[in-house]
């Protein structure tokens, strides 16, 4: 069994891997992380490897803590990967989009695959049909651009996001939502036409915090898979192993 670690801002995502199936998957804060790893290991004590990525501020000695238990690999710009990274500065390639790459390589091998990652910030990562990791995009993120609205006006409100019938809004929240909500879809829209009239027989994944909010709303077609980042760590720790 493997233990995925896959650490953001504010909550971490603990999963258990049996082989390529997850069969444990919860979420504490950090705060709680300690207490969450000692839980997981109680309960699947068969737990071998671990695999580690974090993207927020998720301290050393609390990842050092998962190394007492098992074997721990920390996913690092170092770490390998089964594809050829073409991106010019691999060392700032947040290890989120390593994991997602990957995660593209084994679901879709020597094809072209454009991975869209819908959470904090939207991500775009290409590999092309030659296993080569091309780099992509990145753009502020549905509730970030809420918040920013937000926090750089004097009088709008602070809103989530929710359903929304008419792009056209008829009050300044129905207006902030359609800006939002519209403009985030055509923007998914547009970039994936753009890499559909380059790549040839195109495959879309959607994954992230938002995609079963995006996916209904997206005319291309795409497969959606919000737990696309978990696999892809799991591939990277078994690559590791060797």
């Amino acid at each position: 069994m493997n233990l995925i670690i896959d650490a953001g801002n504010t909550s971490v995502k603990l999963a258990i891997f049996k082989k390529a199936e997850i069969v444990h998957l919860e979420i504490v804060v950090q705060d709680d992380f300690v207490d969450g790893v000692k839980r997981i290991f109680d309960k699947y004590p068969k737990i071998h490897s671990a695999i580690v990525s974090s993207v927020g501020s998720l301290s050393k000695d609390k990842i050092k803590v998962v190394a007492v238990f098992c074997e721990l690999h920390e996913l690092s710009h170092a770490s390998k990967v089964p594809f050829k990274n073409s991106y010019t500065s691999p060392q700032t390639l947040g290890v989120d989009r390593l994991a997602l790459i990957t995660a593209a390589y084994y679901h879709n091998p020597h094809h072209n695959t454009l991975v869209i990652d819908a959470g904090t910030c939207i991500t775009y990562d290409m590999l092309n049909d030659f296993d080569e990791y091309l780099g992509g995009a990145i753009s502020p993120g549905i509730q970030m651009r809420y918040n920013a609205m937000h926090n750089q006006t004097a009088k709008l409100p602070l809103l989530e996001k929710t359903e929304l019938i008419d792009y056209i809004g008829n009050s300044t929240e129905n207006c902030m939502h359609s800006g939002v909500i519209y403009g985030v879809k055509l923007e998914l829209e547009g970039v994936i036409n753009l890499y559909n009239s380059r790549f040839k027989d195109l495959t879309v994944i959607l994954t992230g915090g938002d995609t079963l909010f995006l996916s209904k709303r997206v005319k291309n077609t795409i497969f959606a898979d919000s737990k696309f980042l978990l696999k892809g760590l799991n591939y990277l720790l078994e690559y590791n192993k060797h």
